[in-house]
């Protein structure tokens, strides 16, 4: 049996299209908490901004747990894949070497969804955001320091 045997499954009726929104998460090698210290999850922030600085997509949301992140984001033009792919390695190696470890850091691949165009994003930023509550690492979301929101207004957590 293959270690990875469903990762293709990922990637069937993926597409990339400008001005889309997707909700991505990436899930850490074996769910290793590498984002527990809030300083390696730092370093995968500034990979998603930068992302958002060289313009190859508008970060709406994103929080990053011990041991995956969500992005909600709406692409520019570039490949989704190639985003994705961007951020995951450039964090891995920051993280890696402020960790002073080396080998995978990612499980293969990413889960995406597109977002309808009449879909409200506000309540998906929310839902985004609001997992470290759900996961019973805070109890309101401003005492969690890895993530952010575009709309900033009405998150009563």
């Amino acid at each position: 049996m293959s270690a990875r045997p469903h990762s293709w499954r990922l990637r069937l009726g993926r597409y990339s299209q400008t001005d889309q929104v997707y909700l991505i998460t990436a899930v850490t090698h074996q769910r290793q908490p590498f984002f527990a210290d809030w300083r390696a999850g730092r370093l995968l922030v500034h990979q998603l901004r930068k992302a958002q600085d060289v313009g190859w997509a508008d970060s709406l949301a994103w929080v990053v747990m011990p041991d995956h992140f969500h992005w909600l984001m709406q692409l520019k033009d570039r490949e989704l894949s190639s985003v994705v792919h961007r951020v995951k390695c450039q964090g891995a190696g920051q993280v890696n070497g402020y960790l002073g470890r080396s080998g995978q850091f990612w499980q293969r691949g990413f889960h995406d969804r597109a977002l309808r165009n009449d879909e409200d994003l506000r309540p998906v930023a929310r839902y985004i955001i609001a997992n470290p509550i759900r996961a019973g690492l805070v109890k309101r979301v401003h005492d969690y320091p890895l993530w952010d929101a575009h709309w900033l207004d009405g998150c009563e957590y």
